[in-house]
């Protein structure tokens, strides 16, 4: 369908100020200025790609194989996993290519194409977050309730709302994106993202810019608003339980989720909410490797090290192995 569509947009010669201008392919400059250790950069992000995939990888098995992870915050986990997957599998095989290949080039459709699935799958990852956070919130401020608010069904139509609800607006904004002259096809990027695309085009594109920003603060700044009010409240109901070790536990279950919150918001908010003159390619180029690479990397070594029912399931699940 995505192609389908992109198809229909493909570029056309177009006159911009008497020059002609028709980009049909783009090159991913991404690492280029670092020709000495193309081959280091490989070894690097091929490590993290496998670290990835086996660690979020474990955390997908053992929610569904032990009965104590049958829980509806291990659920949302088990989602959040499957999305670090899909979400680095957007950029870092692109990456991997081209550090192998040297070939740098990507067809327009193929740029279109992926922006739009890191897009689409970006916006899951903040919804995810914030669904992560109403399920702390009633489990913690409203626990004799938890098993009938967040029951199966609500589960699984909070996840399914994550997945889907920023298909249709990041569609659009690919196509506005795309719909633009570009004066040259030059990426100074790893992947195709909008900020140095935005960068390439001819004319105003402050209309553009405006579309971002409020894209950005819908999918970015709400998600973030409202799990910073549901960890008020979490903290607020905390420090009122008497026990000791009923606040240490209840902070333990929701000191991971906090940090990958602060990790991925951090950055992407620097990212697309900052204004254009204050783009680098080099600070974009940091803090995309942080929030598409870094973040998902750490992510299992987080809520694994944080949780001792993860931990302990993964021990009885490689024991299994080695028996």
């Amino acid at each position: 369908m995505l192609n389908s569509l992109f198809s229909q947009m493909l570029p056309r010669d177009q006159t911009i100020e008497g020059n002609l201008s028709s980009v049909v392919a783009f090159v991913l400059l991404g690492f280029s200025d670092l020709p000495n250790i193309q081959g280091f950069l490989f070894g690097i992000f091929f490590l993290i790609y496998m670290s990835i995939l086996i660690g979020n990888g474990l955390i997908i098995i053992i929610t569904r194989v032990d009965s104590v992870l049958q829980t509806p915050m291990y659920f949302f986990l088990a989602n959040f996993s499957s999305l670090e997957i899909c979400y680095v599998s957007v950029t870092l095989p692109r990456i991997l290519v081209n550090l192998w290949t040297q070939d740098r080039s990507i067809s327009w459709l193929g740029c279109a194409t992926q922006m739009c699935f890191f897009l689409m799958l970006g916006a899951t990852e903040c919804f995810l977050l914030a669904v992560m956070a109403y399920d702390r919130y009633v489990a913690i401020c409203n626990p004799l309730h938890y098993p009938l608010i967040v029951n199966h069904k609500m589960c699984v139509q909070l996840a399914v709302g994550a997945w889907l609800s920023g298909i249709p607006v990041q569609i659009g904004q690919t196509c506005q994106v795309f719909s633009l002259p570009f004066c040259s096809n030059q990426i100074n990027h790893f992947f195709c993202d909008i900020p140095p695309l935005i960068k390439l085009a001819c004319g105003d594109t402050s209309l553009n810019e405006m579309c971002v920003f409020a894209v950005a603060i819908l999918f970015v700044m709400i998600p973030f608003l409202f799990i910073l009010g549901s960890y008020v409240k979490i903290i607020s109901t905390i420090l009122k339980l008497s026990s000791a070790r009923g606040r240490s536990k209840a902070f333990s279950t929701c000191s991971s989720h906090i940090i990958v919150v602060l990790l991925f918001f951090g950055s992407a908010t620097i990212t697309y909410l900052r204004p254009k003159s204050n783009h680098s390619a080099r600070t974009d180029k940091m803090l995309s490797l942080f929030y598409t690479i870094v973040t998902p990397m750490f992510n299992p070594l987080i809520y694994s090290l944080r949780n001792k029912d993860v931990i302990t399931a993964l021990k009885k699940l490689l024991l299994k192995k080695t028996v």
